[in-house]
């Protein structure tokens, strides 16, 4: 997410670290880099020069230039204004209202609004623990209704049915009333999306939101639009009550340019952010946390709550004994550890969230490639059950059947065989305890309030 506008800021702000003195010359040289960099990244010009203003004027302060470090100092003022502009705070769901609560969900056509009431209706039942109903008003795309339908069974939410030939305030009343009905805690409506505004389909959607009088109304808009994206959210904000804006497709906008003009232009925070297509893709918008990706600082606090609830803990606490017990670590247990991976996003999102990560020497960078992860896995599933816990037994004759099962060729099974012998050479740290030694000074540099009861146990 957002890797050029990260490769640029960050390329601009390299040459502030370690320097002893901040002159007018090189903070004007570096914020006219900056300035660049979030003009090439497609961010709204009064943005650009909202954050310029601020930094320059905070940067030429005696603050700074008495500081010890005023290079580090002027880098994290950089990320304060970012994190400014992105909206400062996360700005949570407001939930404190009667059952049946309802999110009216609005959009274009194309931007992702049926698959983010799908997400949005998963995300609510796993982390706040709520129930669920969900129903489509969009009567002139049957395709959009069998599709939320779909999603409704695939993630275990309530489906209000509705059909092309219904009126779109009748599926309303009735949703709502069967909502009361089943005592559901939250109805979502997923309303109709066009190719562009219209009248119309305003004018109708003002209607609707009359009538459900819903307590969040979220704008769906593709952030890879960037600043039509700010538009749309800007000119729907005129005719609804908007609450907030979920962004999709943020995985595969590498400029940033909507989320970095969003709050500033339209007064509306952004909620959510869609990463990915999977039903479980949806994260909060936290702007600190995106400030500080954007500056390639990473974000270990994300990536510590995603490992909480997407990491098997059960698997895990299983390899750690089996490790403790002196037992080998086999080729079953590498793919358990490839899959539990895939789950927090693959590698890529992985190292998004480390920070530093930018410096990869472009050799290195060319292997977190997301499909090295199905090629492993692929190799792994063409093995035999006893070579999978066996891995000596792979021959050369072996190795081809296995490179032709997985349609690999015989380096990159031969890669997979030195990388896993890699792993389990790290591994049997665990039996001195160096391991464990090292996870607990990992552990000291994180916060205390993501600690929580996850204490590690003392050494021995």
């Amino acid at each position: 997410m957002f890797h050029k506008l990260s490769e640029r800021l960050s390329g601009a702000l390299d040459s502030l670290r370690g320097i002893g003195r901040l002159t007018k010359e090189n903070t004007e040289s570096t914020l006219k880099k900056v300035r660049e960099a979030l003009l090439e990244a497609d961010v709204a010009l009064p943005v650009v020069k909202e954050i310029i203003s601020k930094v320059q004027e905070k940067a030429l302060g005696q603050k700074v230039i008495k500081s010890i470090r005023p290079g580090e100092v002027l880098i994290k003022i950089i990320q304060d204004e970012l994190t400014e502009i992105l909206g400062s705070e996360h700005s949570d769901l407001n939930l404190d209202a009667p059952a049946p609560l309802v999110i009216l969900v609005a959009g274009l056509q194309g931007s992702g609004k049926t698959t983010t009431v799908g997400k949005l209706a998963k995300w609510l039942m796993t982390e706040k623990k709520k129930s669920v109903m969900v129903s489509s008003v969009d009567v002139y795309r049957p395709a959009a209704i069998e599709q939320l339908k779909i999603l409704a069974e695939q993630i275990e939410a309530t489906y209000f049915p509705s059909q092309a030939q219904d009126k779109p305030l009748s599926i309303v009343k009735r949703a709502i009333k069967e909502a009361k009905k089943q005592y559901v805690d939250i109805l979502i409506l997923d309303t109709a999306g066009r190719l562009h505004i219209d009248d119309k389909m305003m004018n109708e959607i003002e209607q609707i939101s009359k009538l459900a009088e819903p307590t969040e109304t979220l704008l769906v808009v593709d952030s890879m639009t960037g600043q039509d994206a700010v538009h749309i959210a800007k000119t729907f904000n005129t005719r609804l009550e908007l609450t907030g804006v979920i962004l999709t497709k943020t995985d595969g906008d590498a400029r940033g340019g909507a989320a970095l003009s969003m709050r500033m232009i339209t007064g509306k925070p952004i909620k959510f952010m869609g990463v990915g297509e999977k039903v479980t893709a949806l994260q909060p918008f936290h702007p600190k946390r995106v400030a500080s990706r954007i500056l390639g600082m990473g974000d270990i606090v994300s990536l510590v709550e995603e490992a909480q609830t997407k990491v098997d803990e059960k698997k895990a606490k299983e390899v750690a004994k089996k490790l403790s017990k002196g037992k080998r670590f086999d080729l079953n247990d590498f793919m358990d550890q490839l899959q539990q991976m895939k789950k927090m996003g693959g590698i890529k999102a992985l190292l998004g969230k480390l920070p530093g990560t930018r410096q990869l020497p472009k050799a290195a960078a060319t292997l977190t490639s997301d499909h090295l992860l199905k090629k492993m896995e692929a190799i792994i599933q063409s093995m035999t059950p006893k070579e999978r816990l066996f891995p000596a037994l792979l021959n050369g004759s072996r190795k081809r059947r296995i490179s032709n099962g997985s349609g690999t060729s015989i380096q990159d099974v031969n890669k997979l065989i030195k990388q896993f012998a890699q792993m389990q050479k790290t591994l049997k740290r665990f039996k001195s305890g160096k391991m464990l030694h090292s996870l607990k000074q990992l552990q000291t540099q994180l916060p205390p309030e993501l600690l929580k009861s996850k204490k590690l146990p003392p050494d021995n």
